[in-house]
């Protein structure tokens, strides 16, 4: 959305904070032994707190409050009584939300517990690969741009980004134009990022896959070459100079 007045700003503040504070709360409870519907539930109860409701299940009835994603799962995990988290396991949580008309979007994935399987390495690549573009981007940027820059990062790391997931605006809905934030460049896209919009950036960084394919149970998402894939995203105002983290309270 188009930020045109303060009370826009306030809102779009408002629900970041929620999101936010939710995604923080749900990394710091999870534990081993959890089931992901448990972590999940407790998800939904601070968004309540907050007055906010769950934009996935408000725009597509997905099952949940969130998603989480667990191991090979890359995206779209849905929450379940017989997913139980175990230590060393790659955990993503995406939460996303409505309040007030105004929408907000966030995720991060981690490690729980000690890093068995040595995932640490993609969870700081995607992270730092997200600060790192968040950093490049303002008015007149081109989102071509930002694509070349999270998967040159990526192949540097030694990772492959997933191609078919993208970042979005955000703002009086969960997702908004420009739909095409890709974390590759698009030569044809020529669109920019604009000056007082709002907008969710997220990496999609992988060990071996370049595309997320849809199970059977129409949610969820795993790389099409196996391996594990991590997330982060923060939902941006976009300024003349570096954008405002309106999810900073998620404290990734």
């Amino acid at each position: 959305m188009s930020i045109s007045k303060e009370s826009e700003l306030i809102g779009m503040k408002k629900i970041s904070e929620a999101v936010g504070t939710t995604l923080k709360r749900m990394r710091e409870y999870a534990k081993v032994g959890m089931s992901t519907k448990e972590l999940d539930e407790y998800g939904g109860q601070i968004l309540k707190s907050f007055g906010a409701k769950s934009a996935p299940y408000l725009t597509y009835g997905f099952p949940g409050f969130t998603c989480i994603s667990v191991n090979e799962v890359a995206a779209h995990g849905i929450p379940s009584k017989s997913r139980i988290l175990k230590e060393g396991d790659l955990i993503n949580i995406d939460v996303s939300a409505e309040l007030n008309g105004f929408w907000s979007d966030n995720g991060g994935s981690f490690v729980l517990g000690r890093d068995f399987h040595n995932h640490q390495p993609l969870v700081d690549a995607s992270k730092n690969i997200l600060y790192k573009a968040i950093s490049n981007i303002k008015d007149g940027v081109k989102i071509a741009d930002i694509g070349h820059l999270i998967e040159t990062e990526a192949k540097k790391y030694g990772y492959t980004v997933i191609r078919n997931l993208a970042g979005h605006g955000v703002g009086r809905s969960l997702h908004e134009k420009p739909d095409n934030i890709l974390n590759y460049k698009v030569r044809s896209n020529r669109e920019k990022f604009k000056k007082n919009t709002t907008v969710a950036i997220e990496t999609f960084i992988a060990t071996n896959s370049n595309n997320a394919v849809q199970l059977n149970d129409g949610w969820t998402l795993v790389g099409n070459r196996g391996g594990f894939v991590t997330q982060h995203e923060h939902t941006i105002l976009i300024t003349e100079q570096t954008p405002v983290i309106l999810t900073s309270s998620n404290e990734i």
